[in-house]
């Protein structure tokens, strides 16, 4: 996906979130492969099946958002906002995630090889169907 048609899709997103004219974002299946994306508001948007292979998503509010089957593999998550995010399926091998916030996220059949976790919040994170993790000591 091209950067304008990106940018067009993010400020229509950010209207809609304000509850002004504009249209949630849906960019299921896009390929958005080294993306720049860096404290991008994505709350509850339809990321289902996006490449976001080496994407740079350090500081971005994925809060809600639905990530279902995606390629994160070497992404930058660093103190990304996950609260509530599906992220069932995706490859995450080699993504950084140091500070993440993934409280009540959905990682169940997540691949995280490599994926550095350092001081991510995982409260109440599913990794398992049925397993939830009650809280991390630090």
């Amino acid at each position: 996906m091209n950067a304008e048609k990106l940018k067009t899709i993010l400020g229509e997103h950010a209207n809609w979130l304000r509850g002004n004219v504009g249209k949630k974002a849906d960019l299921t299946g896009a390929d958005l492969t080294g993306a720049d994306l860096t404290g991008a508001n994505l709350t509850v948007a339809n990321l289902t099946r996006a490449n976001l292979t080496v994407a740079n998503l350090t500081r971005a509010n994925l809060t809600g958002a639905d990530l279902t089957g995606a390629n994160l593999t070497g992404a930058d998550l660093v103190e990304a906002n996950l609260t509530g995010a599906d992220l069932t399926g995706d490859d995450l091998t080699g993504a950084d995630l140091t500070g993440a916030n993934l409280t009540g996220a959905d990682l169940v059949g997540a691949n995280l090889t490599g994926a550095d976790l350092t001081g991510a919040d995982l409260a109440w994170a599913t990794i398992w169907p049925g397993w939830k993790i009650e809280r991390i000591a630090k």
